[in-house]
């Protein structure tokens, strides 16, 4: 290219192309409150990729794949790891237990990449996450009910500048030693009670960079590399989900990190314009751990059937999930913020035994429909949800291979969410394993 096909004139007022080249990122996001099945969506797509990232959160996700009859559990790692073909990148915004062993996970390490300015996660941010929930009861009587995996103390030490990354690990060991030292203080001198055997910590550290020292990269130059090379198919997998945004969530119980598609630039350095395909991923009911608004939560014998069938208990925490009929408002609501190509309509299947399905369609407050989502949490517990009553279609869809093969009121049901939302639905799942997702186009 010229370099008069790449700029105009300052003086004619017109102005620079945008480069619209280079490799779309597939993207691969939660539209609820997480655990959707995100992990199969992404396997699916992860066997014909050859990139395959992670962009945010940490080990406080977990994702299962079936694979062969085999089920992986992965709380860190993008799901896609399964494809031994593809490299796995833990993106720049994740945060990183440093005992988390990467080096024996892959037998090819050239196909694991850390990235240099991800965020180390030291033991002490996760007894701190524990005992600021200790605090937050005592003191409000609630709590957020986080995973204490440390992964909001990380993130709080990011925004206040004083965390400390993978690029500082593998530098000056003393500069870093030093850093640590200062940073556990910190925290010693606002929990008292909080112990951190530094020495054992920096020991363990030491050994641990060296580990993981061919694997790391310049995340920026990487990604730019992969978009801007030869034709790839990148993947991105996003942790948590979009009612989970630390900025548009039901705040303030969300996670510590931008669960929808904004998430994906920052946390892996690419530009918007090459973001291409955005596939929200929607149970056919609504789950969500911990405590918080839940407008659709069937606290009866709906919610403990949805329980029970979907075998609803999280990966990570191994907590019962709370259960609900599907809520289409943030549906739409995600949707607005993520710009959704498609939906991947998962456990379909769970839903076969029930004679009626609600969906809530729309939401009141003072007997007043409202056109929108709260962002405020008090008002988001009071609004009173209206539903459309489905027939359920009694009948076994676990087999179902093709669109042919499911209920006609099965059908009739995922047209429903589709004409609802205004987002087609290109997979439904109606089973664990990889094969049991229906392609509809």
């Amino acid at each position: 290219m010229s370099h008069k096909s790449c700029y105009t004139n300052p003086g004619t007022g017109g102005k620079r192309p945008r480069n619209d080249k280079g490799n779309k990122v597939t993207v691969v996001l939660g539209a609820q409150w997480g655990d959707e099945g995100k992990g199969k969506v992404v396997d699916l797509l992860a066997t014909e990729s050859d990139i395959i990232c992670r962009c945010q959160g940490g080990n406080n996700a977990g994702h299962t794949v079936v694979v062969d009859g085999k089920e992986y559990d992965f709380h860190l790692l993008p799901s896609g790891i399964i494809n031994s073909k593809a490299v796995s990148v833990i993106g720049v915004y994740i945060s990183i237990p440093y005992h988390q062993q990467f080096a024996t996970v892959h037998p090819d390490q050239s196909l694991c990449s850390l990235v240099c300015q991800e965020d180390v996660v030291f033991d002490f941010h996760q007894a701190v996450d524990g005992l600021q929930e200790v605090q937050r009861q005592a003191q409000d009587g609630i709590n957020i009910g986080t995973t204490k995996k440390g992964i909001g103390p990380t993130y709080s030490s990011k925004a206040s500048r004083t965390g400390l990354r993978i690029c500082d690990l593998l530098d000056d060991f003393k500069d870093f030693s030093t850093r640590f030292k200062n940073l556990a203080q910190q925290y010693q001198a606002m929990f008292p009670t909080l112990v951190v055997d530094v020495d054992g910590q920096l020991n363990k550290l030491k050994e641990y960079a060296e580990r993981i020292r061919p694997m790391v990269r310049d995340g920026v130059y990487f990604m730019y590399d992969a978009i801007n090379g030869p034709p790839k198919k990148i993947l991105v997998e996003g942790a948590n989900a979009a009612l989970l945004d630390i900025d548009f969530g039901t705040y303030p119980f969300v996670t510590s990190s931008n669960c929808t598609v904004g998430g994906v630039c920052t946390g892996l350095g690419i530009p918007p314009l090459n973001i291409g395909d955005v596939y929200g991923v929607v149970k056919a009911y609504t789950t969500r751990v911990g405590i918080g608004a839940f407008p659709t939560e069937q606290l009866n014998e709906v919610g403990e059937l949805l329980q029970t069938r979907g075998h609803e208990v999280g990966v990570t925490t191994g907590r019962k999930r709370r259960c609900g009929w599907l809520d289409l408002v943030i549906l739409r609501y995600a949707n607005m913020i993520n710009g959704f190509t498609a939906f991947a309509l998962t456990k379909l299947d769970i839903l076969d035994v029930m004679d009626e399905i609600k969906v809530g369609v729309s939401y009141k407050l003072k007997g007043k429909k409202i056109p929108y989502f709260p962002a405020n949490m008090d008002v988001l517990q009071k609004v009173e949800v209206e539903y459309e009553k489905l027939p359920g279609w009694k009948s076994d869809t676990s087999a179902c291979r093709k669109w042919e093969d499911l209920p006609g009121k099965a059908q009739n049901y995922i047209r429903f969410v589709e004409n609802h939302v205004g987002v087609p639905i290109k997979w439904v799942g109606v089973g664990k394993a990889r094969e049991s997702m229906i392609q509809m186009f």
